[in-house]
């Protein structure tokens, strides 16, 4: 080991379509929304992050606010690369005022073309990155949950994120079966902007969707239901002025009724396309959920109807990934197998 390999950083990122995790030796240093807001003129970031996502709906046209990445994928090279290096100098820096290079894992959807996979590795690698490893999201989620997957034992991932849900079945390190959906959060919220508009003439932003889903979001709506509302403000969408209405978590579960529906159908592909003995360990331990999405109420009770199978929510749904692509970094000799290596450096 040479003398400035010694110094080098260790970083795992969470790529993710609405928030992007990042960990610096072992601690997650970073937790921002994939966001920046760019002066349209001169193409240089204003803001990112938490900063740029409240900017968002409320600046003026030479300024713009966009998402980098679309579908666990990157759409904005640019921009995803003035983030990312945004993010990274966040980052509190080394003593002695060293050259720095970082060794990056980064974690992307389990269907990812050698496309899309090495221009992930190229932009790392204009970010200083030394060397850089791919893991697939859900052996990665499955890892930050604690499961042991280097051992022949099944199990059935689901990690639904903003722009992708993956649904994922895990044994001895690999993924057996797996299905990367462009159905998730950020859907989620676009199916909440389009019921409030049908259902009450009113116009909202994707900032009071997310907030709706949060606060009254629910996977499904019985008879056994309570039911409970907050107060909304929008466009009325007939005379153009303010207006305020109340929504219910029983109109919420109507919205998302659709794309759960989509995201189950999924399920059950993945499951009936599963080898026996690995369904019998299924059985046996249920499915496993994580990310953002899966933090929508009765959600893991929907899909254990579903499916007749156990729910197991992990205990920080919104950091397994990150976590998990950290475990590895931390000892790659030991999970080099779990790594994609289609792309050679």
């Amino acid at each position: 080991m040479g003398f400035f390999d010694f110094y080098d950083d260790k970083i795992a990122i969470d790529l993710g379509t609405s928030n992007t995790l990042i960990t610096h030796n072992g601690k997650i240093a970073i937790n921002h929304p994939s966001i920046v807001a760019i002066n349209r003129l001169s193409g240089k970031i204003i803001a990112s992050g938490s900063e740029a996502i409240s900017m968002r709906g409320k600046i003026h046209q030479n300024i713009k606010t966009l998402y980098p990445f679309k579908d666990g994928v990157i759409a904005n090279f640019d921009a995803a690369e003035k983030m990312l290096s945004s993010f990274i100098s966040m980052i509190p820096s080394k003593p002695l005022s060293l050259p720095t290079s970082y060794n990056m894992l980064i974690a992307i959807p389990c269907e990812s073309t050698e496309v899309e996979m090495r221009a992930v590795k190229e932009s790392a690698k204009r970010l200083k990155a030394k060397k850089v490893f791919l893991i697939p999201e859900p052996i990665a989620a499955a890892i930050g949950g604690g499961i042991d997957i280097l051992q022949p034992k099944g199990n059935l991932i689901i990690d639904i994120g903003g722009g992708t849900t993956e649904i994922a079945v895990v044994s001895y390190g690999s993924i057996i079966r797996g299905k990367s959906l462009k159905i998730a959060g950020n859907t989620f919220n676009n199916d909440i902007i389009n019921y409030v508009r049908d259902e009450f003439d009113l116009n909202i932003g994707e900032s009071t969707a997310e907030e709706l889903k949060i606060t009254v979001g629910s996977a499904e709506y019985t008879k056994d239901s309570r039911q409970f509302s907050t107060a909304v403000q929008g466009r009325d969408l007939q005379t153009g002025l303010p207006k305020e209405v109340k929504i219910s978590n029983k109109d919420i579960a109507k919205s998302l009724d659709k794309s759960l529906s989509i995201i189950e159908h999924y399920i059950l592909e993945i499951l009936s396309d599963t080898p026996p003995e690995i369904s019998s360990d299924i059985y046996e331990s249920g499915l496993y959920l994580t990310g953002g999405g899966s933090l929508l109420k009765g959600l893991d009770e929907r899909f254990s109807r579903f499916t007749d199978l156990p729910v197991c929510l992990a205990e920080n749904p919104l950091e397994a990934v990150v976590k998990g692509s950290e475990t590895v970094l931390k000892d790659l000799g030991k999970y080099k197998c779990v790594l994609t290596e289609r792309i050679k450096d």
